[in-house]
């Protein structure tokens, strides 16, 4: 099994996690390398990524894992003829074998913007710092079975809060992703809960890198 790492910025930020899917789907077959398909009454390419984005969330740390028929390919050459192929904002970084096992992926680097229309509270630096250092952060999450309470606290790694201008701050966060998994929106949904006269206009996440438990980056 071979590994891409990819970005989704820009625009491309809108397209669903299984257009995403697709496109790369698409790029392959365009870019003339052929994906092999899974065995059973309903073969599918052998794509697959590694944490499916939300829509409206810009990485640029995605992964996907593929195979291909026939002779190897360079991973230099498999970045040039897919970059050909995909659209603007998806862009593939590097191609590589032997990526690590899917099950160690364990914590997300990513920054939560926080936007203020009529400008930054007064003191909501200190009230955000106050509330990420509290023993437990309850937030209400859907699941299978409904709404379930969820302490954010064990989650969150380390969190900072940087000003950045008038009307925007910054949380920068290392989260975990996997077992458990904390969904950075849900810090926005508990500034919301437990500081409505701080709760900011509009939010939007971004990811900047992966690691294993280590924090060892993760590829």
């Amino acid at each position: 099994m071979h590994r891409l790492l990819f970005k989704k910025t820009g625009n491309a930020i809108w397209i669903s996690h299984l257009d995403l899917m697709r496109l790369f789907q698409r790029a392959f077959k365009r870019a003339g390398l052929s994906l092999t398909h899974t065995q059973g009454y309903s073969p599918k390419p052998s794509v697959s990524i590694a944490m499916p984005l939300s829509v409206g969330v810009e990485s640029i740390c995605e992964l996907l894992d593929f195979d291909l028929e026939g002779d190897a390919v360079p991973g230099d050459e498999i970045v040039a003829r897919l970059n050909e192929t995909l659209v603007e904002g998806v862009q593939v970084l590097q191609a590589y074998d032997n990526g690590k096992k899917i099950k160690e992926l364990s914590l997300l680097h990513c920054q939560v913007i926080l936007e203020y229309d009529g400008g930054i509270p007064e003191n909501a630096d200190s009230l955000l710092r106050e509330l990420f250092a509290r023993e437990s952060l309850i937030v209400a999450k859907k699941s299978k079975n409904g709404m379930q309470d969820q302490d954010l606290i064990p989650m969150i790694k380390r969190i900072d809060v940087i000003r950045v201008g008038e009307q925007e701050l910054v949380l920068d966060c290392v989260v975990c992703c996997q077992n458990p998994t904390l969904n950075p929106m849900q810090i926005v949904a508990a500034i919301g809960l437990h500081l409505p006269e701080i709760k900011p206009d509009f939010a939007k996440c971004r990811r900047i890198e992966i690691y294993d438990s280590n924090e060892n980056v993760f590829r």
